[in-house]
């Protein structure tokens, strides 16, 4: 009887440290359109894998962290996404313990008309 009463004590503090655990994470930052920069974009857009994540998001609504990694490391691609975050490409937003990320297409087009679409027609050609 004992042991059955520490189960579910254990149980329920694992419960409640990952309640805690998910009301604690800060949600992420996400420049106004007003606020994008033409060097920025082309610098997050600089790096290959950046630029594949970018490429991957064009052709999808929306994917996860693990959808777009490609087997990289999760240090490194967290990086990759704050960068892409702070340039204004990429809008990541939680859902339950995944990031779910999608490409502010609208959002550029309307600060730089075409230059996204240019980029990724030239990424496509190879």
């Amino acid at each position: 009887m004992a042991w059955f009463s520490c189960s579910i004590i254990f149980e329920l503090w694992i419960i409640s440290k990952a309640k805690c655990m998910i009301q604690s994470m800060r949600p992420f930052k996400h420049p106004p359109v007003s606020d994008f920069n033409l060097e920025r974009v082309l610098y997050a857009l600089s790096d290959p894998v950046r630029l594949e994540v970018v490429q991957r998001l064009a052709e999808v609504e929306e994917a996860s962290c693990g959808d777009l990694d490609g087997g990289r490391p999760k240090s490194s691609m967290s990086h990759h996404f704050r960068v892409l975050r702070d340039a204004g490409l990429v809008c990541t937003k939680s859902v339950g313990t995944t990031h779910m990320n999608a490409l502010r297409r609208a959002e550029l087009d309307e600060r730089f008309p075409g230059l996204l679409t240019a980029i990724l027609a030239q990424h496509a050609q190879g």
